[in-house]
């Protein structure tokens, strides 16, 4: 069980391009290549699927269930070809109490790891700094390094002659690329959907990495050991419990943030799946028995949202007959009475539950929390879950509370969310039942 994990000593590194690029890399060579992102990520996972051509999964070393991370992995990994994993943040980086960084899932999943160096600053300290992290864990080597934003060549030879006593394979040597900056917002990346030239980009970075890499020994990594083989199935570890046998999903820009192995497994435990797109106006399945309305950017299209009338009504109608409905983070803000947008402009949104929320006055809420449900929401527990928003609560309740929740060192962060009937939601992303 390999595969190849691109990371870096911490974020900004540019191992997102560098990912792109060799995932597109390796497709234009003929490797049939797969990809997965460590961590709670919903945005680069659909980079990935743009430049690979295939799904990508993600793989949470502290909020999954290890026999599910395996079951993921090996199901990508059973084609035989490449296998690809994206870290998240720095390579020792994970959750408040240390648990659940990339070098985790490494270790976990016998990926061979290949550290992608931010030179832009320095020479011959970069030595001490990949010694440092070569030597760290005598579970994790490092197999090699892409060094990247080299400035010259002149740069370059002061690099390699400051690493050559530690015999790590230089793999790739990368110059400084203006043109290749993926454009951020506050939540990350701007979604894949909404560059009009992201093949373009993909394409350029695949020439940067043919140019600067060792292509032939990056493929060999993350092929090695991946013949085809009978993997375990993420469908035999048992999935969180669908919100109902016939679930209408929100997808679009405004409800884009839905983790694939959640869908996959409540397709598994035989519920059926609708998609409709609140901001082309559409309404839930009138069949639908549950609705699910998950994150994304309902900020960046509250004036859409609030003029969808046949979205309102038919959600709203749906609340009426009993259909279980479901909000995280964005899907929540929507289900309240309004949501105030960065401009300071107030927008009536579903007025399903008594909440009021703004991006007036941003302040970020980030980490990993674990969650006790309460009453008779529609999760069963124990769960863990991520939180990543800026969104201030103006007012919301009275109501009953979803969750318990604690932050990952097990602070308690007292009661989430709130459930009115058959309505429920939180600014919590649920991802896996407790390990």
């Amino acid at each position: 069980m390999t595969g190849l994990l691109i990371a870096a000593p911490h974020s900004g590194a540019g191992k997102t391009t560098v990912t792109l690029g060799l995932l597109r890399a390796l497709r234009r060579s003929g490797v049939a290549v797969r990809s997965a992102k460590a961590g709670p990520d919903y945005i680069d996972p659909t980079f990935h699927a743009a430049a690979s051509g295939g799904p990508c999964v993600n793989l949470d070393p502290w909020a999954m269930r290890p026999a599910l991370i395996a079951g993921l992995a090996g199901e990508a990994r059973q084609q035989g070809g490449a296998f690809v994993v994206e870290a998240m943040m720095g390579l020792f980086d994970g959750a408040a109490d240390g648990s659940g960084s990339a070098a985790d899932l490494a270790s976990m999943l016998d990926l061979t790891v290949v550290l992608v160096v931010d030179c832009a600053r320095q020479s011959h300290s970069v030595a001490a700094l990949v010694r440092g992290f070569a030597t760290h864990r005598a579970d994790v080597a490092i197999a090699g390094l892409i060094l990247n934003r080299v400035g010259s060549d002149q740069h370059e030879s002061l690099l390699r002659e400051a690493l050559a006593p530690l015999a790590i394979p230089v793999l790739g040597v990368l110059p400084r690329q203006p043109d290749l900056a993926l454009p951020e917002r506050h939540l990350g990346l701007v979604q894949a959907g909404e560059h009009s030239d992201l093949e373009a980009f993909i394409e350029r970075a695949a020439d940067w990495i043919e140019e600067g890499c060792d292509l032939p020994a990056l493929t060999a990594l993350a092929s090695a050991g991946l013949e085809p083989m009978a993997a375990a199935s993420p469908g035999s570890v048992a999935p969180l419990a669908p919100l109902g046998r016939t679930i209408a999903v929100a997808r679009d820009d405004a409800f884009a943030f839905a983790y694939p192995h959640l869908l996959a497994g409540w397709r598994e435990a035989d519920a059926a799946l609708s998609y409709f797109s609140p901001l082309a106006d559409e309404a839930p399945d009138t069949a639908a028995d549950a609705i699910y309305l998950p994150g994304g950017y309902p900020e960046l299209h509250a004036g859409r949202l609030a003029a969808a009338s046949a979205f309102l009504a038919g959600t709203r109608a749906a609340a009426e007959r009993g259909a279980l409905i479901y909000g995280e983070c964005g899907g929540y803000m929507v289900l309240g009475d309004t949501l105030t947008d960065a401009d300071g402009m107030s927008h009536p949104m579903l007025g399903l539950l008594p909440l009021e929320t703004s991006f007036a006055r941003r302040k970020l809420h980030l980490g990993y929390r674990r969650l006790t449900p309460l009453g008779d929401g529609p999760w069963s527990g124990p769960l863990r879950a991520h939180e990543f928003h800026y969104a201030s609560i103006v007012s919301e309740g009275p109501g009953e509370a979803l969750f318990l929740a604690s932050d990952a060192r097990g602070a308690d962060l007292g009661h989430h969310g709130l459930r009115r009937g058959n309505v429920s939601g939180s600014f919590l992303h649920v991802i896996d039942r407790e390990p």
